[in-house]
């Protein structure tokens, strides 16, 4: 039996090399040129689909509208001079809005009725709009700000109804 040279051995690496590197293209074009199994939906839906997706992002909406409702109106506990306190509530109200927003539209199933998936996207939206530029210190007062609380407050009654 004969030994392999260092020569030999270097010959056969390289053409092993070479076969994983062709199938590596191979299985790249494929995957460049394949069509989709099915056409992408720009919704990203996390939660558990069920038989009935109004009844769950009505569900869901009412859980958001309440966290939005108890943590945008909470006072300080040590009153108005309680910096650090006003700081803790106003933090808590931004998440209220921003993880609100995602949470409807992370929980919007690809089958809701159209009427209330727009609304409930454009209302998620607007919460998460508000919370990102409270974060950015623009205050309630601002004219942009006050216009997406009005159009925050009018999707909430919108949704309502839709949801009865």
């Amino acid at each position: 039996m004969s030994v392999p040279t260092a020569s030999s051995r270097g010959f056969i690496v390289s053409i092993a090399a070479l076969v994983v590197a062709l199938v590596a293209v191979g299985l790249a074009a494929w995957a460049l040129l394949k069509e989709p199994s099915e056409p992408p939906s720009g919704q990203v839906f996390t939660g558990t689909a069920t038989d009935d997706p109004k009844a769950s992002i009505c569900e869901a909406f009412t859980v958001v509208r309440n966290g939005v409702q108890i943590n945008t109106n909470l006072q300080p506990p040590g009153g108005t001079e309680d910096v650090t306190g006003a700081m803790a509530v106003a933090a808590n109200a931004r998440v209220a809005l921003y993880d609100g927003g995602q949470y409807l539209l992370a929980r919007l199933q690809p089958d809701t009725p159209p009427e209330l998936a727009d609304a409930i996207r454009s209302f998620a939206n607007n919460l998460m709009d508000i919370g990102a530029r409270s974060t950015s210190g623009i205050p309630n007062t601002d004219p942009a700000q006050a216009e997406r609380l009005k159009e925050a407050d009018s999707a909430n009654a919108k949704i309502t109804e839709l949801c009865k």
